[in-house]
């Protein structure tokens, strides 16, 4: 029998809560009250509590929880020369339960020619690889959701005459980056993405009109972008992507079902797997799921990482069974919609909710396939 392949039965997105001692560890950090050595020796010792936790409830993908990151996206786009982080140009708007709201700055432009001038992630993937006998699971974004808040207003038009140009160095750097991830052993890469199903909102689709830019034809740009990268997967890398409406907090970004973008981007997306947000009622119902394409699977996020209720295990297989209408059962997965802390401060949950919900998803998993691999 062969082994299993990613995305498995039982998966997640890959961040975990951060414990009290690694953010105070951090916040000493920066305020130099403790070395960066020292800050990487606690993070080190948190990453492998955070791997027996994943191993420990039946898991067989085994992140770093992201702990060595601020914010899912901005540390590692930053690591590429080029890329820098900002507050300005460009609002987002994140929505509560109980009609909060934040905003949040545009955190990155290119100022630069995009270079990767040294690995950026790749000491951290070697790092789980060492301490776990399951599948290590690298995380990175994808460099859309950059493009999206802003268009061609946040990249330096010196630096790049042509956006062809700009999409073609981004390109060659992840492709770079997948190549030493490789060479360490890497066989699951995951490509985080918000730009997909963000553009289904309305309110957000019009935002990018005013940017310039054309929200009809993004869909299919951004598809083409990330198979341009996807194209360059060295032999044996199994790479999904994990599109959501925006995590901070417990709070969204977008809502919106996923039909003004299904056609293009389930349909066209070569990734072997494709983790959806379907944990409320934003994301609308399964039906787009027709388009997606033969062979490639679906990661039902339906266990929400923004409310610590534990769902129904009744419900999600009655889910499950509807979604099975639209994409056979056999390619089908199970997760929370998204991380549990997609920056360090994280959503609002304890570590007793995340790990009640980690263990549903396994054994419902076990109980609809027969397996969590």
């Amino acid at each position: 029998m062969s082994a299993p392949r990613p995305p498995f039965r039982a998966d997640h997105v890959g961040s975990l809560l951060r414990p009290p001692h690694l953010l105070a560890a951090r916040a000493d950090a920066a305020a130099g009250r403790i070395t960066p050595a020292a800050l990487h020796e606690i993070e080190d010792a948190c990453i492998i509590e955070a791997i027996r936790l994943q191993e420990s409830v039946g898991l067989q993908a085994i992140t770093d929880g992201e702990y060595r990151r601020t914010i899912w996206h901005t540390d590692f786009l930053t690591g590429f020369d080029g890329i820098v982080a900002t507050k300005a140009n460009y609002s987002v708007s994140f929505r509560g339960e109980h009609g909060e709201t934040t905003g949040t700055g545009s955190m990155m432009v290119v100022r630069d020619k995009v270079r990767r001038s040294h690995p950026v992630q790749v000491e951290d993937y070697k790092f789980v690889r060492a301490h776990t006998t399951r599948t290590a699971k690298t995380c990175i974004p994808g460099p859309t959701y950059l493009h999206m808040r802003g268009g061609r207003n946040i990249v330096d038009q010196i630096a790049y005459p042509t956006m062809e140009g700009f999409w073609a160095d981004v390109t060659t750097a992840y492709h770079q980056e997948m190549a030493d991830m490789a060479a360490a052993g890497c066989q699951y890469l995951q490509i985080d993405d918000v730009s997909f199903a963000s553009m289904c909102d309305p309110s957000i689709a019009a935002a990018i009109a005013k940017d310039g830019e054309d929200p009809s034809k993004l869909p299919a740009m951004y598809t083409k972008v990330i198979n341009d990268i996807v194209a360059g997967r060295p032999a044996g890398m199994g790479i999904t992507m994990h599109t959501c409406r925006g995590n901070f907090r417990s709070m969204w970004m977008a809502e919106g079902a996923y039909d003004a973008v299904a056609e293009a981007v389930f349909g066209g997306l070569q990734v072997d797997g494709l983790f959806l947000e379907y944990d409320s009622a934003r994301a609308g119902g399964f039906e787009p799921l027709r388009f997606t394409r033969p062979g490639m699977r679906v990661v039902l996020g339906l266990i929400s990482t923004k409310t610590p209720v534990l769902e129904s295990r009744d419900d999600l297989k009655r889910r499950i069974d509807e979604a099975s209408k639209f994409v056979p059962l056999e390619n089908l997965c199970l997760s929370p919609q998204c991380g549990f802390a997609s920056d360090a401060a994280g959503n609002e949950l304890t570590f007793d909710d995340q790990r009640r919900k980690l263990e549903l998803v396994v054994s419902v998993a076990e109980e609809v396939w027969g397996t969590a691999g």
